[in-house]
C-alpha cells in the first residue's frame, strides 16, 4: 500500500499521485505542468506508470494545472472513470476545450523554430475529440458522499474553497486486515472570498497529502482587501476615461462582478458600461450562476434578495472578436473586465494598447504578476512598455489590490492541519521549495508534527507510517 506522487512535487504544477494497493492503482490529479518552456515540454513525455492499469481517477478540481494531462491518460490507455463533483465537471468541459486550442496554437509556433533549427518537430498533446472522450468519462460525486471507485478504495469529497466545486479527497484504503485514510487537500481556498464557502475541516487521517502554495506568506485580510478597493472606488468617482481590470477567467472574474454587483449603488457603478470581455470567463460565469448551493451564506442572501449573483443592468458580455474590438470605440465610460490575468496574452492587451497612453484611463491590478511580463511592468511604474512591437507610453493610472489569492496562506494551511486528531504525517505538495520548508519548519515547530516534502517519483509506505519522517 503505497503513494506516490508523479507531479507537483517539490514544484507548484503538474498535480498527480498515484495510490497502490494489491494490485489496485488509482490517480488523483492529472495536471498539465507550467512554466518555462523546457518545463512544459515535459508534457510531451511517456506517463511513469502505466495508464492502462489504472482502476479509477479522481480530479480534485478544474484548474489546468490538476486536470489538464487527463486527455492524454486516455490516449495512452486509460479506460475508466474521472470522479470529481459536478461544478468541476462543468468547468473541466470549459477549460479542457481552451487548453486544446492553446496548446495546438504553441506547438504551431514552437515548430516554426524548431524546423528551422533542424529539430523533430512537436505533435499537440490532443485535439478537440479527445477533450470530448475525456468529458464521457467524467462521473458527478456529491460533496461528502461515500462513493467506491475501485476494490478497496473509496473516496469522499469535501468543499475546499478555492474555486466553485474544488474538493479535498479523504481515501479510505482496506487491504486485508488493514485500513489507512489519506486526506489529499487539492488547492485550499482563502478563507473569506466571496461567493464561496470556506474549505472544510476534517479530523481524521493516518496521513496528509497537504498543498503549500503559500506555506510562506500571509495575505491581507479580507476587510482591508475590501476597504482598498473601496478607496479606489472613491478615487474614480468622478474619472471618465476607462477602467481596465485584468483578470483571470476563473474565479477571478466572477469575484469582481459580484463585488460590483454587491456595492452597484455605492460606487456611482449606474454611470458606467461594464463589460465582461472574455468567452471563457463568460462560460465560467455561467457555471457559477448554475451552483447556487455552493455559495456561502452572504452570497446566498443577495441571491434571495437580487436575483442571479452577478447581475448587473449595464453588465455585458462581449463573446465576439468584433464585440471586444467596439469596446476600443470608446474613449471614456467603460469598465472593461478581461484576460489574461497577468497581461500575458488574450484581450486585456488590446485594451491596454488602446488606453495605457490616455491620462485618464486607470488600470487596476487584482491579482499576481509573473517577473518580466507586462503587468510586472505596470505595477513596477514603467513609463513605457513594449506590446506587439510598439512601444507605448504609460500615462494612465495603475492601481494594485492585495489580498485576492484563491490559496490559503500560511495562518489557513496551518489552521488546516491544525483540525486533525493526533497530528498525523504531512506529506506537502504543490509549492516550491522555498514555501515547502518554511511551511514544514513552522509545522514541526508549533505542533511537533512530522512533516516531508514529496520527492518526484519516491513512494511512501502507508502501512509504514511511524516511520514517516525517519
Amino acid at each position: 500500500m503505497k503513494l506516490t506522487s508523479f507531479g507537483a512535487a517539490q514544484e507548484v504544477t503538474g498535480s498527480c499521485h498515484l495510490i497502490e494497493l494489491d494490485g489496485v492503482k488509482v490517480l488523483f490529479d492529472c495536471g498539465l505542468i507550467q512554466g518555462r518552456s523546457k518545463d512544459e515540454l515535459r508534457n510531451h513525455d511517456p506517463f511513469p506508470f502505466n495508464p492502462a492499469e489504472l482502476d479509477a481517477v479522481v480530479l480534485s478540481h478544474a484548474h489546468i494545472d490538476h486536470c489538464g494531462r487527463l486527455p492524454i491518460l486516455l490516449d495512452q490507455g486509460y479506460t475508466g472513470k474521472i470522479y470529481t463533483h459536478a461544478a468541476t465537471c462543468d468547468l473541466v468541459n470549459i477549460l479542457l476545450k481552451d487548453s486544446a486550442y492553446l496548446n495546438a496554437r504553441d506547438v504551431e509556433y514552437r515548430n516554426k523554430k524548431r524546423q528551422r533549427a533542424g529539430k523533430k518537430l512537436l505533435t499537440p498533446l490532443y485535439d478537440q475529440r479527445d477533450v470530448e472522450t475525456t468529458l464521457d468519462r467524467l462521473q458527478a460525486v456529491p460533496y461528502e458522499e461515500s462513493v467506491r471507485v475501485a476494490p478497496g478504495v473509496s473516496i469522499r469529497l469535501f468543499d475546499a474553497g478555492h474555486i466553485i466545486g474544488s474538493s479535498m479527497v479523504e481515501i479510505t484504503l482496506v487491504q486485508g486486515d488493514h485500513t489507512r485514510v489519506v486526506v489529499f487537500s487539492g488547492d485550499l481556498g482563502h478563507r473569506g472570498s466571496p461567493i464561496l464557502r470556506d474549505f472544510s475541516y476534517l479530523k481524521k487521517a493516518d496521513l496528509v497529502l497537504m498543498e503549500s502554495t503559500y506555506g510562506n506568506r500571509l495575505h491581507r485580510d479580507w476587510s482591508e482587501t475590501l476597504t482598498e478597493v473601496q478607496d479606489i472606488a472613491s478615487a474614480l468617482s468622478s474619472v471618465r476615461g476607462n477602467i481596465l481590470i485584468p483578470a483571470f477567467s476563473v474565479g477571478r472574474s466572477q469575484m469582481i462582478l459580484y463585488t460590483m454587483a454587491r456595492y452597484f449603488k455605492e460606487w456611482d457603478l449606474d454611470r458606467w458600461q461594464i463589460f465582461l470581455d472574455s468567452p471563457m470567463a463568460i462560460r465560467a460565469s455561467e457555471v457559477y450562476l448554475n451552483h447556487i448551493a455552493l455559495y456561502d451564506e452572504e452570497a446566498a442572501a443577495f441571491y434571495k434578495k437580487n436575483g442571479p449573483l452577478l447581475s448587473m443592468p449595464n453588465l455585458k458580455f462581449s463573446q465576439t472578436a468584433d464585440e471586444s474590438r467596439a469596446i476600443n470605440k470608446m474613449a471614456s465610460g467603460a469598465i472593461v473586465i478581461a484576460g489574461s490575468g497577468m497581461c500575458t496574452g488574450g484581450r486585456i492587451m488590446h485594451h491596454l494598447k488602446h488606453n495605457l497612453w490616455r491620462s485618464d484611463a486607470h488600470v487596476i491590478i487584482s491579482g499576481y504578476q509573473s517577473p518580466g511580463g507586462l503587468g510586472r511592468k505596470l505595477v513596477d511604474g514603467k513609463s513605457s512598455v513594449r506590446i506587439w512591437g510598439d512601444q507605448i507610453k504609460v500615462r494612465a493610472k495603475i492601481h494594485t489590490i492585495g489580498g485576492l489569492s484563491a490559496h490559503a496562506d500560511q495562518q489557513g494551511l496551518m489552521d488546516w492541519y491544525d483540525h486533525f486528531e493526533g497530528r498525523p504525517p504531512a506529506l506537502l505538495v504543490h509549492g516550491e521549495e522555498k514555501a515547502m520548508k518554511v511551511l514544514s519548519g513552522k509545522m514541526h515547530d508549533e505542533f511537533g508534527a512530522r512533516v516531508r516534502s514529496a520527492a518526484p517519483g519516491k513512494s511512501t509506505d502507508l502501512l509504514a507510517l511511524e516511520k514517516f519522517g525517519q
